[in-house]
């Protein structure tokens, strides 16, 4: 894989004189266009010891506007990183949509690194490699072009490179032990990366191979993929735009309509099999409740000294007593320790990144709880249902968020997700009695008087998502909650027995 990038290349002066300018200009016109584009550009720089990818980042700062740059290097993680998945700070890091983001010893490094140390097996290597295609995937179906540059010397390349900088006092501090230790496994490093680049090199987030021995060369190299690789995405996205446009506009032939694959309107869905006659007697429910947010104190603090972390999701019908549910949990809990976050319609700020972005950032530390007042199924439930997501973009989320979901418990999350049910009838019920109480009536809308015209259609949206998204170590919690005294104790009892399940193995 790497002898094309051996071969000694090698720009003149005179040469690089004559390229650089015209293709620098051309990089900085494309640059202020993509500032209007619907797209973010992510370019990652991985490879040798030596082999100029610091300098390239810095010279690309030098020919572009760095005010629409960001640039990201990573070393171990920090006490705040290390206490979220391996991918949080990543996520945290991104460049909206019109920027550049020049990432540095990134996603990469460590699965590479701790392959050359046996620190992990060949079939673990092999995992991590599987996510990150995950991640990179989820980048690029949401529009992003992910630009990967492996900057490679060959093994007495990188020695005449280590020795270089170590010898000029101004760049000796650049070269520690650890790179030498690094040159002496050379062949390692070479397998595993060769295996990383070979898996991970597919789809619309090829691998660029660049031969770093020369400064001329690699710079040219690099300036002129990237200029490619902007133009080529942006025809791309163009293309794609009027073929859907098009396919949107073209009259239908009602004998060549396929079969969906799902019915829209089931009669059956899983929210019409459960039984929303359950209900608890009030004094039942008070001491039930009591006893509840006492268990929940004591686990949630054994949780914090364990530093198992907790989120929450509800997603329900509107006036299917969400609120109502969380505000049971907050006394069981130390305020100090946990947060709610309510979902609303993205801002424009969020607007300008992935989906999960926002919902990245509110993952919490070790021991801490985090209930989210709507969450991220809103791609496959309103997004869907209104329109606001392509089919194609809210069929691929299914993927997406289980793959977010295996991160949070991976990295030690008790994850609870709670669909609140309520009938058409008592819905109705309640939204004429917020609109007969003064203290309430902020919470009805037009907009949620609407949204009982699509009943069907989002019932349909919740049985597939409940389908696609119910897993063994992620499963949905389906709320009877025509009686809000039983909605909230089953709620709370959920909590705890997942916290309580977490803490047992950890205590083992």
């Amino acid at each position: 894989m790497f002898d094309t990038a051996e071969l000694d290349r090698k720009v003149s002066k005179h040469d690089y004189a004559e390229k650089a300018p015209p293709l620098r200009q051309e990089l900085l016109e494309t640059q202020i266009q993509l500032t209007k584009e619907p797209f973010p550009v992510i370019v990652l720089f991985g490879g040798v010891d030596g082999a100029g990818k610091s300098e390239t980042i810095n010279l690309l700062h030098e020919w572009l506007d760095p005010r629409w740059l960001i640039a990201r290097a990573y070393g171990e993680p920090t006490e705040e990183a290390a206490q979220r998945p391996a991918f949080w700070r990543y996520w945290r890091d991104l460049p909206p949509k019109g920027r550049i983001g020049f990432f540095l010893s990134a996603w990469y490094s460590d699965p590479i690194l701790n392959r050359v140390q046996n620190a992990t097996t060949e079939a673990e290597f092999d995992e991590s490699l599987d996510q990150i295609l995950t991640f990179e995937k989820a980048l690029a179906d949401d529009g992003a072009l992910v630009v990967k540059f492996w900057m490679h010397l060959g093994r007495e390349a990188q020695h005449r490179r280590l020795k270089q900088l170590e010898d000029d006092p101004l760049t000796q501090w650049r070269v520690k032990e650890k790179d030498w230790e690094n040159w002496e496994r050379y062949d390692d490093f070479a397998d595993a990366a060769e295996r990383a680049i070979s898996k991970t090199s597919r789809g619309p987030s090829p691998w660029h191979i660049v031969e770093g021995a020369d400064e001329r060369y690699r710079t040219l190299s690099v300036a002129g993929t990237l200029l490619e690789r902007i133009r080529r995405h942006r025809k791309v996205l163009e293309a794609k735009a009027i073929g859907e446009a098009e396919a949107l506009s073209a009259p239908v032939d009602v004998d060549r309509v396929p079969e969906l694959s799902y019915n829209p309107t089931p009669e059956v869905t899983i929210l019409s099999q459960l039984d929303m006659s359950l209900a608890i007697p009030k004094p039942e429910y008070n001491e039930r409740l009591e006893k509840l947010q006492g268990r929940l104190d004591q686990l949630s603090r054994e949780a914090r000294d364990r530093g198992v972390s907790t989120v929450c999701v509800f997603e329900g019908w509107d006036a299917a007593g969400k609120g109502g549910a969380i505000r049971r949990i907050i006394p069981g809990l130390d305020a100090r320790l946990s947060q709610v976050i309510p979902i609303q319609k993205p801002s424009s700020e969020e607007n300008k990144y992935h989906y999960l972005w926002r919902f990245w950032r509110h993952i919490p530390l070790a021991g801490r709880v985090t209930i989210f007042d709507r969450s991220w199924y809103g791609r496959v439930l309103v997004e869907r249902v209104e329109g606001f997501a392509t089919e194609v973009e809210w069929m691929r989320a299914y993927a997406e968020i289980n793959d977010f979901e295996d991160q949070l418990i991976h990295n030690q999350t008790v994850l609870c997700k709670f669909w609140m049910n309520i009938t058409k009838e008592e819905q109705e019920k309640r939204f004429e009695r917020r609109q007969s109480l003064a203290h309430k009536q902020w919470k009805l809308t037009e907009e949620d008087w609407r949204n009982r015209e699509k009943w069907d259609a989002y019932e349909a949206a919740v049985n597939e998502m409940v389908e696609r998204s119910s897993t063994h170590r992620a499963r949905w919690t389906l709320v009877e909650a025509n009686d809000k005294r039983y909605a909230r104790i089953k709620v709370l009892e959920t909590i705890c027995s997942g916290l309580e399940d977490a803490l047992e193995n950890v205590r083992d």
